[in-house]
């Protein structure tokens, strides 16, 4: 079984694993017109820890880069997780 500290990095890892692959997804769906990934489910996971992800992927993807609150939250939310992680890795040594 994993020690507390690796369940923590790979869930890390995950998390914005999958936010920034849903950000391709959803530029993608954005230039075909089709039906799009509601905006809920970026912050969702921006919010469990995949800030990271999420603000990598409107980078690389030119993605919800015209969105005010992405522009400023996921920062904003990047900061956030990053005092979480480490408050939760000093509290598991």
């Amino acid at each position: 079984m994993m020690d507390p500290m690796k369940q923590l990095l790979a869930y890390i890892l995950l998390v914005n694993v999958i936010e920034f692959f849903l950000m391709r997804v959803d530029k993608q769906k954005a230039i075909r017109g089709q039906y799009r990934i509601p905006e809920r489910t970026f912050w969702l996971l921006a919010i469990l820890g995949g800030a990271i992800g999420a603000y990598a992927g409107m980078k690389t993807f030119r993605h919800k880069t015209k969105h005010r609150t992405f522009m400023i939250g996921m920062p904003i939310l990047i900061i956030i997780n990053l005092a979480l992680f480490s408050y939760f890795i000093t509290i598991t040594d």
